[in-house]
């Protein structure tokens, strides 16, 4: 079981910040928490440990929990902030799946910018959680590794430091293991299962479009299956051999199927008033520790409800 205790960042004492005391833990079997920091602070009373749980000063894989009987796996890490409360993160477009020294994993909500234009630099995933880090450290930086588009919901990856961003971008296709999306499109696809090739390339007005030729774009494969057809629509999974701009809404649009919602791409509907596609999952190398991580989200409500019996 491992321990460390968080020392003070050099330049700390003159910047007149104090970071606060946090005791790290590594699960070395599954256990529910309780029993585990009772075991891993054999110093501390029962009492004490119930308390920093009350108090939100405990935090499994770098989200606070209050629940004293909340299941660890193997390998998790586990924090307890013995200065004050964790900030429980909230925002309804924003959810926070994972953090760590290195990256932190969210679910970004459609209709949200990953990361600043020219024209809007706040309110994007990239400044709330930027923000969000700030408050617990003024010092902490943030880093983009890559994006999702605006009317895309699910899974993105950001780095916490340099290095960390630097290892994810230069390796991403040798580090990203699988990332798979779920998307609801008009129609249904004959056969229910197949690839897309194409090159793709981008004109003047920043549509992308599909080309025979090589020299004009870059080369893009998308794998399909059908997961269920109903209602004159059809819930896909969808994974990428490639990660190109607009990639799986130029392919779609390709197999004469455009995605519900993605009228700038082909759909003629839209009837849950947002582009029907999700970053569902996400699995790919820690950048510093090299694990397996591997993160995964339910399909949408909404998504489901189109393709139901009703």
């Amino acid at each position: 079981m491992a321990k460390k205790t968080f020392s003070t960042k050099p330049g700390a004492e003159r910047n007149g910040f104090k970071p606060d005391v946090i005791e790290s833990y590594t699960a070395d079997r599954d256990v529910t928490l309780l029993e585990f920091l009772i075991q891993a602070m054999p110093e501390r009373k029962r009492t004490a440990i119930k308390n920093l749980l009350g108090h939100n000063q405990i935090a499994v894989n770098g989200i606070p929990v209050t629940q004293f009987d909340t299941p660890l796996k193997e390998g998790d890490e586990v924090k307890a902030n013995l200065t004050r409360e964790f900030r429980v993160f909230y925002n309804r477009r924003v959810k926070l799946v994972y953090e760590d020294n290195d990256i932190i994993v969210i679910n970004k909500g459609y209709g949200l910018l990953s990361m600043g234009t020219d024209k809007v630099k706040e309110g994007t995933a990239y400044s709330i959680i930027r923000d969000y880090l700030k408050w617990k450290d003024p010092r902490n930086m943030l880093f983009i590794v890559h994006r999702l588009d605006r009317d895309t919901s699910g899974l993105m990856v950001f780095a916490k430091s340099q290095e960390a961003k630097e290892r994810l971008q230069h390796n991403w296709n040798n580090m990203v293991i699988s990332r798979k999306y779920l998307a609801v499109v008009e129609g249904k696809p004959e056969p229910a299962e197949g690839e897309v090739r194409s090159y793709l390339a981008e004109n003047s007005r920043f549509e992308v479009y599909s080309t025979d030729n090589p020299d004009e774009g870059k080369l893009a494969i998308t794998r399909y299956k059908t997961l269920r057809s109903r209602n004159g629509y059809s819930l896909m999974e969808v994974s990428l051999d490639t990660g190109r701009k607009n990639q799986i809404r130029v392919h779609m649009k390709d197999l004469g199927h455009p995605i519900a919602g993605d009228r700038r791409y082909g759909a003629k509907s839209s009837p849950i008033h947002r582009m029907a596609l999700h970053a569902q999952t996400l699995r790919f190398v820690h950048p510093m520790t090299r694990k397996d991580m591997n993160f995964s989200t339910p399909v949408p409500a909404s998504f489901a409800k189109m393709v139901s019996m009703s």
